[in-house]
């Protein structure tokens, strides 16, 4: 079971730390008028497990706060993540 909960925390700081990273490269290539992550790209990173990145990514760039799916999904995601994390640890 702990081996478990260790790999899913790996795999959850993994895809947040992605996301984080995406959701600043995103704002930064917004500013300067260039390419940008796609959404889908975003909120996948989110689904997948970045989900605290995401939400992080939002707070610390200010980044797609205006967005209503954004607002919406990635606090989701969190809450579904947060849940897969309690069930893992405490063996249900």
């Amino acid at each position: 079971m702990r081996e478990t909960v260790y790999l899913l925390l790996i795999w959850l700081g993994v895809t947040s730390a992605l996301a984080l990273a995406l959701f600043g490269w995103d704002k930064l290539m917004a500013k300067a008028r260039r390419r940008r992550v796609p959404e889908a790209a975003l909120l996948g990173c989110a689904l997948l497990g970045g989900s605290a990145g995401a939400a992080l990514g939002m707070a610390l760039f200010r980044h797609k706060i205006r967005k209503p799916l954004f607002r919406r999904f990635v606090p989701l995601c969190l809450c579904a993540h947060a849940a897969l994390l309690a069930w893992a640890a405490l063996g249900v």
